[in-house]
């Protein structure tokens, strides 16, 4: 039992919550990428991506993976996010903090659900069983190019208006 869940609950929380992060995060992206901002999606966001990072840390380890480096990362830049959100509401640099911490968030969640899925999903195992292949490394820059394409669309559209959290 960890935290009083079952490994297999622990899991599908994880799971759960690393995908309801991926999700609105795609939303989230799309929405500063085209100038937006979204309160309600970016609490989704930001706290699913959140509790999703910090459930990795629970499952039975005996050293550190790279998944925990990648972990303290995602902490790392959801904390950024979330301080430029709503410690400093967006004023001055804190709007292209946001975007920085926001889309590193972002990408290190969906990161790490292409490394799951090419170790999880029968059909993909084969295609990149030691993840140095050429496909997996190919879908893992396609993912880091479209992420940066998005950052940039949002740091050149993003601007939120004067008041308290932008809006």
């Amino acid at each position: 039992m960890i935290l009083g869940m079952s490994p297999e609950d622990l899991t599908t929380t994880h799971v759960i919550l690393s995908l309801t992060g991926i999700a609105s995060g795609v939303f989230v992206m799309i929405g500063l990428a085209a100038g937006n901002k979204s309160d309600g999606l970016n609490v989704v966001f930001l706290l699913s991506t959140l509790g999703a990072a910090i459930t990795g840390f629970l499952f039975p380890f005996d050293h550190l993976l790279p998944s925990h480096i990648v972990g303290f990362i995602t902490l790392g830049a959801l904390a950024i996010a979330i301080l430029a959100l709503y410690g400093f509401h967006l004023v001055g640099a804190w709007r292209l903090v946001f975007v920085v911490g926001a889309s590193a968030a972002f990408y290190l969640n969906v990161f790490i659900g292409v490394v799951q899925a090419f170790q999880k999903i029968a059909v993909l195992r084969p295609l990149a069983p030691t993840q140095s292949e050429p496909l997996f490394l190919g879908a893992e820059i396609v993912l880091l190019v479209i992420t940066l394409a998005f950052m940039v669309a949002a740091f050149r559209r993003f601007h939120p208006t004067s008041g308290p959290y932008g809006v």
